[in-house]
C-alpha cells in the first residue's frame, strides 16, 4: 500500500522534458517515444471566444508529422486527447518504476538516448505510449469530447438504450483505427524497426484484452427484468501494471532469415553457451504479447547518458535499498512530521481530525 506522501507525490508529479530531434534507428512514434514536449499543459487555457481555433495551437505545440498534424486539427477533441495520452503515459511510467533503479527518468537527454537503443526500457516506452493513446481516445469518444466518434457501436450490445440509462461503451474500435492511422506504417526492413512496431502493438493489444462488459439492471422496484450492457476499458493503472509485468519478462531477440521467403524475421536470442542443435523448431518466434528488446540494459547505478544514477535516491530500508543503491549503502535521516490522525465524521457533513506528531526515518542512497 502507498503511504499518503507517496500517493500525493505521484498525483502532483510534473514532467518537464526538453524538445529533441531523435535521430534513432527508427522513426519515432508519439508521446514518450516521439518529439512531443512532455510538459503537462493546462487543457483549457484559451479564452472561451477562441475555443474554436484553440485546438490548432495545441496541435502546433506538439511536434507532429504533417499527417498527424492534419488529423489533430480536423477534430477539436483530438488535441486535448493527445495531451492527455502523453500525460497519462508519463505518470504511469513514473509510478510503475518508482521502486526501480531506472525510475522512468524522462528529463533532458536521458529519454532521447534510451530511445536510440533497444533496451527493455525502450520496449516499455513504446508499449505504454501506444496504450495511453489508445485508452485516451476510446475514453474521449465515450465521454462525448470528440466530433467524429461517440459510444461504442458494438452490434451485440444495446448501446442506444445504454446511453438512455446512463451507460456508454468505450469506443475501442474507433480508437484502434485512429491510432493505427495516426502512427502510420513504418519501415520493417531492419530488426530494430520490427521490434519497435511489435512493442507498439503490444500496448494496443493489452488495452483490447482488458475490455470488460458492464451491465445495469432496470425494472420495477430494482428488479432485473431488463438488462443493458456496454463495454468499458480497464483503468489505465491496471494497464500499466500489466505492461510492467511484461517488461519484467521481456525477451531478448535477434534477427533470422525465413528460409521459405528469404525475408528477415524476429527470433529469440540465446546466450552462446545455450545454443541448441540445428533443427526446424529450435528458433522460436516470440509470442505476440511479449515485450521484446535487442540489447541488455545498463545498470543505471551511476550517472550516464541514460539516467542520473541512484545517488541520493529515496529508498525503503527493508524493501529496495540494497537493490537501488547498488551495494553502496544508504544514509539515514530522522525527521519530525505532523499528519492528520484520529479522524471522525461529524454530522453533518465534515471530517474532524487531530494533528499527530511523530518521528520517521528517511533513507537515501549513498553516492
Amino acid at each position: 500500500m502507498l503511504d499518503g506522501h507517496l500517493l500525493l507525490g505521484w498525483l502532483s508529479f510534473t514532467v518537464i522534458v526538453y524538445l529533441f530531434n531523435l535521430p534513432g534507428p527508427t522513426t519515432a512514434y508519439f508521446g514518450l517515444t516521439g518529439n512531443e514536449p512532455l510538459s503537462i499543459l493546462p487543457l483549457s487555457s484559451q479564452p472561451e471566444e477562441n475555443v474554436g481555433r484553440a485546438h490548432y495551437k495545441l496541435c502546433d505545440r506538439l511536434k507532429l508529422e504533417k499527417k498527424q498534424r492534419r488529423m489533430c486539427r480536423r477534430d477539436p477533441g483530438v488535441a486535448e486527447t493527445l495531451m492527455e495520452a502523453i500525460s497519462m503515459s508519463a505518470l504511469e511510467c513514473q509510478y510503475q518504476f518508482r521502486f526501480e533503479r531506472w525510475n522512468c527518468t524522462l528529463e533532458g537527454r536521458y529519454r532521447a538516448n534510451i530511445l536510440k537503443r533497444g533496451f527493455k526500457e525502450t520496449a516499455f516506452l513504446y508499449a505504454i505510449s501506444s496504450a495511453g493513446l489508445t485508452h485516451a481516445m476510446a475514453k474521449a469518444c465515450s465521454a462525448g469530447r470528440m466530433e467524429r466518434c461517440t459510444c461504442d457501436e458494438a452490434p451485440d450490445l444495446e448501446n442506444r438504450k445504454a446511453w438512455q440509462w446512463g451507460g456508454c461503451g468505450d469506443n475501442l474500435k474507433y480508437s484502434n483505427k485512429f491510432v493505427k492511422d495516426f502512427l502510420g506504417k513504418r519501415s520493417n526492413k531492419d530488426l530494430r524497426a520490427r521490434v519497435d512496431m511489435h512493442n507498439t502493438n503490444v500496448g494496443m493489444k493489452v488495452i483490447k484484452a482488458g475490455v470488460e462488459t458492464t451491465c445495469k439492471c432496470h425494472g420495477v422496484s430494482g428488479s432485473c427484468t431488463v438488462q443493458t450492457c456496454w463495454r468499458q476499458l480497464s483503468p489505465f493503472h491496471e494497464i500499466g501494471k500489466q505492461l510492467k509485468q511484461r517488461y519484467e519478462t521481456s525477451l531478448k531477440v535477434g534477427s533470422s532469415t525465413n528460409e521459405a521467403t528469404g525475408e528477415g524475421e524476429i527470433s529469440q536470442a540465446r546466450p552462446q553457451q545455450q545454443q541448441p542443435p540445428p533443427g526446424p523448431n529450435n528458433d522460436p518466434i516470440p509470442r505476440t504479447m511479449d515485450l521484446l528488446h535487442i540489447e541488455d540494459s545498463p545498470s543505471f547505478c551511476r550517472p550516464s547518458k541514460y539516467s542520473p544514477g541512484t545517488s541520493a535516491r529515496k529508498c525503503y530500508k527493508d524493501k529496495n535499498c540494497d537493490a537501488i543503491c547498488c551495494g553502496r549503502g544508504h544514509n539515514t535521516q530522522s525527521r519530525v512530521v505532523t499528519r492528520p490522525c484520529q479522524c471522525q465524521v461529524r454530522w453533518c457533513c465534515y471530517v474532524e481530525c487531530k494533528q499527530c506528531t511523530q518521528r520517521e526515518e528517511v533513507y537515501t542512497c549513498k553516492g
